[in-house]
């Protein structure tokens, strides 16, 4: 740094000057060089479907898993495996409790290399394609309508629905 910067740094209210701005969101054009930092040979992540076959073998330790979260009667028949990296496995089972047609007991499984035992990594309910799901959530200003609020003149006259909209019960007089 040379000294006139230093000393427009240590003036007081001083901030230390932009010198260039680098828009990583625009592409470099074949002339330019860009400053990026490297990490290596960039390499394509590749998303394998393999199963392992440890851990497809691994049905049992699945089931166990999942017996701390759900009854065995809530499981049913169908099995299906699904590879999901390297060593990585999910095993899904069909769930039969009522209302859930269409979901999955979930119990993703993997394992160490050159190791043969499977450990647990996660384990839940998930929808598969045919599943009944909840609508998309509304927000309270869009769900209530303007006609859905009540002013003091929609309630009936004999007292009944009045304390409500005052805000409590009737006052009772003490007698003495």
């Amino acid at each position: 740094m040379t000294e006139q910067v230093k000393e427009e740094l240590s003036a007081p209210g001083a901030t230390a000057p932009v010198t260039e701005v680098l828009d990583t969101t625009a592409p470099a054009t074949s002339g330019e060089q860009r400053n990026e930092p490297r990490l290596g040979e960039r390499t394509r992540r590749r998303r394998t479907a393999k199963v392992d076959t440890i851990l497809a073998e691994a049905k049992d330790v699945a089931l166990a898993a999942l017996a701390d979260i759900a009854p065995e009667s809530a499981m049913g028949p169908v099995h299906h495996l699904r590879g999901e990296e390297e060593r990585l496995t999910t095993h899904l089972f069909e769930c039969t409790l009522p209302g859930y047609r269409g979901w999955f007991w979930f119990a993703t499984l993997s394992r160490a290399p050159r190791s043969k035992v499977a450990t647990v990594c996660e384990i839940g309910l998930l929808p598969g394609d045919d599943a009944l799901l909840a609508p998309a959530w509304v927000p309270w200003a869009d769900r209530v309508l303007p006609e859905d609020h009540k002013s003091p003149e929609d309630y009936d006259g004999d007292g009944e629905g009045a304390d409500e909209f005052e805000g409590g019960e009737h006052e009772q007089t003490q007698e003495a």
